[in-house]
C-alpha cells in the first residue's frame, strides 16, 4: 500500500478554499470596470491612430527618397483616412430615480400645478 505525502494532504485540504464563490460586485465596483474598459478601449483607438499616422509619414518618406534617386514609386494603394478617436469622454450612466417605492420620476421639469388644488388633510381627515 502506498502512503501519501504529508504535503499532498495539505494541498488537498486548502484546494477546496480556492473553489469558493466571490461575492458580487457591488454597483460602484462594475461602474469603474466599465470605465477602466471604455478607457483601455479608447487607448488602443489612440494607439491605432498614432500608428496609422507614422505608416503615413514612412510611406510619404519612401516615396519622396523614390524621386529623389530618380526611381518612380509605384501608385499608393487606396486606405482609410486615420481616425482620430477625439478625447476621451465617458457618458454616466442614467440616475435611478430616488423614490423607495421604485416609481419612476417624470421625464421633465413641471411646467403646471397639480391636477388637485385639494391640501392634504382634505384628501385623508383624521378619523
Amino acid at each position: 500500500m502506498r502512503h501519501v505525502p504529508l504535503a499532498v494532504l495539505i494541498a488537498l485540504s486548502l484546494s477546496g478554499s480556492v473553489l469558493a464563490k466571490l461575492p458580487a460586485l457591488s454597483d460602484e465596483a462594475k461602474a469603474k470596470a466599465a470605465e477602466v474598459a471604455a478607457k483601455s478601449a479608447w487607448s488602443d483607438k489612440v494607439g491605432a491612430y498614432k500608428l496609422c499616422q507614422a505608416m503615413d509619414r514612412v510611406a510619404d518618406g519612401y516615396r519622396k527618397e523614390a524621386k529623389a534617386t530618380g526611381k518612380e514609386p509605384s501608385a499608393p494603394v487606396a486606405t482609410p483616412g486615420c481616425a482620430d478617436p477625439g478625447p476621451f469622454a465617458i457618458t454616466p450612466a442614467a440616475a435611478k430615480p430616488i423614490e423607495a417605492s421604485g416609481a419612476h420620476s417624470p421625464s421633465g421639469m413641471a411646467v403646471g400645478p397639480p391636477s388637485t388644488n385639494a391640501t392634504s388633510t382634505q384628501i385623508s381627515p383624521k378619523k
